[in-house]
């Protein structure tokens, strides 16, 4: 007697052509049933005997869609049901969303062969997809993934369209972002004033291409925001650009049109490789070749040696690429500091003073995101920002929280994370909250996720810091809703975001946890930022710090690492830097040094005051750049001598001052910068390593936005490798501010407060 099994799916199976898949494989069995998306996933019936629909279910775990990532799956015997056939049918949603938001897919080699193929109906189509490409977050309007919750549902199928949707064998069957020339996506180009010039025209791509080649600024939209493009190869429009944009020295990512290209450039890891030809299709850092004849490098990336480099994620920028035939500038589209803009009504007002002309189309991006960064630092992947392609989901297991929990996250990377069910979802990076626009995107973002979960939080997480903007509007929403609030420190916060990563909550071993960053408020009310931390047992305890010197001139100290080496130099060689200074300032700031009662263990403040003494720079234009530069020499140091500024000193807390002083001496007995540089990031490794040794810890945990640093952490892993201790890094989110919310989340969870 025939059965009918229910089997359900969870993960990130919608949007991935799961559907689809199922279909095909019932029907290569011959199997009845129905398949569907549901709030749970993928729900499929099957008319078959047990073992049957046991084998079937195996076959669907070992097979499925590349894009799909199963976490759970489940297959039990339900009431019999009559079917005559296989199909796909309507998915209904009755109850609480219990399932992963897709991300965007970088287009799939498939459609590029169609864009490129003259006989192909695709052919020149900007905004090609099937199910195993194209945008899915950006947009998301609703739940579950279907055509009439996105904002492609605006634009009608063609009958050609349509075919191919309720086609079982074709490509885009179930394809929820389907669309052509004849009824689809439509481009316009526009002057910086919004006078068109070209609307639908096929010749639209090779009009923007020689707008660029001709030395021209372009805004142009993407799937999931507008895009800054210009000449890579041309010095005079990237210093325009840079004008522009206010953005005088942090590095413009680029947009190259080959893997063949960039390899003919740059060298790249297979990991690397891999990365960047992956579904992501983030921006990764890499090493350019000797010489490379057509980018202006000074100008892209200032005093540095990396480069970031990114393929086409779309189909309109392959087909742009495809005609350009070089690297591009492909920056985000704003003004420094502010969010990336995505209508065509925010470009026109905010970016017509930075661009000669903009390639608008009508398609809504629901959210707007950055590109993703990623770097490696030999096998260990950095994520440096989190965001399109790899936000908004954290895929690696579920929460047990039995109530819905929203954390606020931090106030320079702002992210927040949100469980509203048994999945744990961490927004793209925002920004510096600071920024008016960056707050309004950061809220409107929060209502959405609310909207679309049909959820209220009952748990709000906030950073101790009582300024931080996340932390107001966290306040804020607490009260209005009485809301339970819990106040969270920020580099508890940290060190628990590694240990919810590796899932080392769980661990019988006490773990050190070290944490460096820039600033973060700390228990006894000083800016820590070098903090050792001991976890065992669910609790966390404060180990020990790098020693306390001054924090002067509030914010003023973090852009200038002037600042930071005045406060961090003994008194006794505070004259060292006086050529740094005008003579009021020199009053001025020693006199805040005589008076001052704020103190600070940042290692972000340590490196500043290490680049001002190499007279690397004085004054930074965005937050790393002494860091990033400091980094930029170390790599360039390529011996194998290196100092340890800290050597046979025993020390409780690491002695700031001394190292300070050490490196004063090497410098004055004629050591170069690139080995005092690499010396003193070697140095770092070693104290981590010592503090470990001093307490008997075999695993450590590493977190904080200088662990974004590849030459410590390439250090680290080899040190520790010999020593046979384990090290464990941030992976899935990035080691800066982005992954507050996510430790924060961990925090309450997991920490016996």
């Amino acid at each position: 007697m025939q059965q009918t099994f229910q089997i359900i799916i969870s993960g990130q199976v919608q949007g991935v052509g799961f559907r689809p898949f199922v279909y095909g494989l019932a029907n290569q069995f011959q199997y009845d049933g129905s398949v569907c998306n549901n709030e749970e996933g993928v729900l499929i019936h099957l008319n078959s005997d047990e073992e049957k629909a046991r084998d079937f279910l195996t076959t669907i775990l070992k097979s499925a869609p590349e894009v799909s990532s199963i976490q759970s799956h489940s297959i039990s015997e339900v009431a019999f049901r009559e079917f005559d056939d296989f199909r796909i049918v309507h998915s209904e949603s009755n109850h609480k969303i219990n399932i992963p938001l897709t991300p965007d897919f970088t287009i799939c080699e498939s459609c590029k062969i169609e864009i490129r193929d003259t006989n192909n109906r695709r052919y020149g189509y900007a905004f090609t997809t099937c199910t195993n490409c194209g945008p899915r977050y950006a947009v998301t309007k609703k739940f579950p993934f279907e055509r009439a919750n996105t904002t492609v549902s605006a634009f009608d199928m063609c009958i050609a369209c349509q075919t191919e949707y309720t086609n079982p064998n074709d490509r885009r069957f179930h394809s929820q972002a389907n669309s052509c020339a004849d009824c689809g996506i439509k481009l316009k180009v526009t002057t910086a004033d919004g006078k068109t010039i070209v609307d639908g025209d096929s010749e639209i791509i090779k009009k923007v291409s020689k707008f660029i080649l001709d030395g021209d600024i372009v805004a142009i939209k993407n799937t999931n925001g507008y895009l800054l493009c210009c000449d890579a190869n041309n010095k005079l429009t990237i210093e325009r650009l840079r004008a522009k944009k206010k953005r005088p020295t942090k590095p413009f990512a680029m947009l190259y049109p080959s893997i063949e290209r960039v390899k003919n450039d740059f060298k790249l890891s297979l990991l690397e490789e891999k990365a960047v030809t992956s579904s992501v299709s983030p921006i990764i850092i890499l090493n350019p070749k000797e010489s490379i004849t057509d980018l202006e490098q000074e100008s892209i990336a200032p005093n540095l040696n990396q480069f970031g480099v990114m393929l086409p994620s779309s189909a309109l920028l392959v087909l742009l690429m495809d005609e350009l035939k070089i690297p591009i500038i492909a920056t985000s589209g704003n003004i420094h500091g502010s969010p990336i803009i995505s209508t065509k009504e925010d470009a026109i007002q905010q970016l017509s003073g930075v661009t000669e002309y903009f390639l608008h189309h009508d398609l809504e991006v629901a959210f707007p995101q950055d590109d993703s960064v990623v770097r490696f630092a030999g096998e260990q992947q950095i994520i440096l920002r989190r965001s399109r392609g790899l936000a908004p989901n954290y895929l690696k297991g579920t929460q047990s929280n039995p109530v819905n929990v929203l954390a606020m996250g931090a106030h320079l990377k702002s992210t927040f994370s949100y469980v509203p069910n048994a999945h744990t979802y961490v927004s793209p990076y925002f920004g510096n909250l600071d920024n008016y626009d960056v707050l309004v995107r950061y809220q409107e973002s929060i209502v959405k996720y609310k909207e679309l979960f049909e959820s209220q939080p009952e748990v709000i997480l906030i950073d101790s810091h009582p300024q931080y903007q996340s932390s107001i509007l966290g306040k804020v929403f607490s009260k209005k809703s009485n809301t339970k609030l819990v106040s969270i420190q920020h580099h508890k916060a940290h060190f628990a975001s590694v240990l919810g990563e590796h899932d080392l909550f769980k661990s019988k071993e006490k773990i050190l946890g070290v944490v460096w960053d820039g600033t973060g408020f700390g228990d006894d009310q000083a800016i820590w930022g070098g903090e050792f931390f001991n976890y065992e047992k669910h609790k966390m305890k404060r180990l020990s710090h790098f020693e306390y010197v001054d924090w002067i001139a509030a914010d003023r100290m973090a852009i200038e690492p002037r600042l930071a080496l005045l406060s961090i130099l003994p008194c006794s060689e505070r004259e060292l830097a006086k050529s740094k200074f005008s003579e009021t300032e020199w009053k001025v700031y020693n006199r805040m040094l005589e008076i001052n009662s704020l103190k600070t263990s940042s290692v972000g403040r340590l490196f500043d005051a290490v680049a001002s003494l190499l007279d690397i720079i004085d004054k930074t234009s965005y937050e790393g750049e002494a860091a990033m530069l400091l980094e930029n020499q170390a790599r360039n140091y390529d011996g194998k001598d290196y100092i340890d500024f800290l050597e046979e000193l025993a020390f409780e807390r690491i002695p700031s001052k001394t190292l300070i002083a050490n490196i004063q001496k090497a410098k004055e007995e004629g050591i170069s910068n690139f080995r005092i540089a690499n010396s003193f990031i070697h140095t770092l490794a070693l104290v981590i390593l010592k503090i470990a040794k001093q307490n008997d810890y075999e695993t450590i945990a590493c977190s904080g936005g200088v662990f974004q640093n590849s030459v410590l952490v390439t250090k680290l892993s080899q040190l520790s490798q010999k020593q046979g201790i384990k090290l464990k890094f941030n992976r899935i989110l990035s080691s800066n501010d982005e992954n507050i919310s996510f430790g924060q989340l961990c925090y309450y969870q997991y920490i016996k407060i």
